[in-house]
């Protein structure tokens, strides 16, 4: 019950350049696929590639599959002097120098989208938690909604993009949110309503399936979960491990009180989009609105909160270890802080752009190797 499953995104670079590849390497996903065998797919574009863990029971068993994931790809890239890197935008990345994979799937994205397709130069993670009451999803996507903003401020790792500084601590929502059928999830209550509108866009022939809608939260159409899209791709494998804990409590607490968060309303919904620009914009650091009490809270109160009300999930799930990362990812910053601060220091002691962008791109290299012990 709410067992976890968490893919991740990296991009791939070369070790020498610094600059996120433009094709695969095939030795180098041969390598990969040996150690790891169908954990590791592709992505739509070739400088990107993914790994998914399965269902997991603890979250020292998610720990222990992306650390030997996080591992074997860095070894495997090592020996095609290319390198790895879980950042949500890669700061020598550049879109019109990408390829997309061939795949019947991509292609029929890329001719729907265009363009914004192939600006799709984006790494998030995704969490998967597994729901017991499969008619219950739509509902409770509804309830968590407006904790997604406080998600993605936890998560930020992207404020570069085309090897300039942004401004934003996760740019990546501001170029992901250019695809239809992004951002927040819409405002139904029922999963009568949610097949409803998946019925007229698959009738009318403008998706296939449910698995094109690509909602900051979503019912996962091949599997029995809840799946969380919002969070950038974590740098530090602590973090990526504290915000999946966080959300899979969230998960248990509102599906055990079908009460909570049920007066969830347009105008909250509309605090929660606001709330959702500010934590791409300034991360932690963000003054958030309460959408209940349409109060003002900073990540410090708000994160406080949310630990109070699930404290018995966190204790039921096993879930102190990790949840007890995320008071210092409001106290030192995310991976976007520690991005901006290497390169603003590198700027400031003369160093050039590249050079600076380049010293960015180590430091994200080494800390998604790191391991990340508790």
């Amino acid at each position: 019950m709410y067992t976890i499953g968490i893919e991740e995104e990296y991009f791939v670079f070369d070790a020498a350049t610094r600059r996120a590849v433009r094709r695969f390497d095939k030795r180098f996903l041969v390598l990969a696929r040996k150690a790891l065998g169908d954990r590791v797919m592709t992505e739509m574009l070739q400088s990107q590639i993914e790994v998914a863990t399965p269902p997991c029971a603890s979250m020292s068993e998610a720990r222990a599959h992306l650390m030997q994931y996080r591992s074997a790809l860095g070894k495997a890239a090592a020996e095609r002097g290319l390198a790895l890197a879980a950042m949500g935008t890669f700061p020598l990345a550049f879109w019109p120098e990408q390829t997309v994979t061939p795949k019947v799937r991509y292609d029929a994205i890329i001719d729907d989208l265009q363009m914004i397709g192939y600006r799709n130069m984006l790494c998030g993670m995704h969490v998967h938690v597994r729901v017991p009451d499969l008619d219950s999803r739509i509902d409770l996507i509804m309830r968590l909604t407006p904790f997604l903003p406080l998600l993605l401020a936890l998560s930020t790792s992207s404020p570069f993009w085309q090897g300039h500084l942004t401004g934003l601590r996760g740019y990546r929502l501001a170029a992901y949110d250019e695809l239809p059928r992004t951002g927040l999830p819409e405002l139904f209550r029922t999963k009568a309503d949610y097949d409803e509108f998946v019925a007229a866009l698959t009738w009318a022939k403008i998706i296939p399936d449910a698995s094109y809608i690509w909602w900051a939260l979503r019912p996962s159409l091949s599997n029995p979960t809840l799946e969380l899209r919002i969070a950038d791709s974590c740098t530090r494998l602590d973090d990526v491990l504290a915000l999946a804990a966080l959300f899979r409590c969230l998960v248990r607490a509102l599906d055990r009180d079908r009460a909570l968060n049920a007066g969830f309303d347009r105008v909250g919904r509309a605090i929660t989009q606001e709330n959702k620009w500010h934590a791409q914009r300034h991360g932690v650091a963000a003054t958030f609105v309460d959408p209940f009490a349409r109060s003002p809270l900073d990540a410090k109160t708000w994160l406080a909160q949310v630990l109070d009300f699930i404290a018995d999930d966190i204790a039921a799930l096993g879930c102190q270890a990790e949840i007890s990362r995320l008071g210092a990812i409001v106290a030192k910053g995310t991976s976007a802080d520690r991005q901006i601060a290497i390169f603003t220091k590198a700027r400031a002691a003369g160093r050039t752009r590249l050079t600076a962008l380049k010293e960015v791109v180590d430091w994200a290299a080494r800390e998604t190797l790191g391991g990340g012990k508790p």
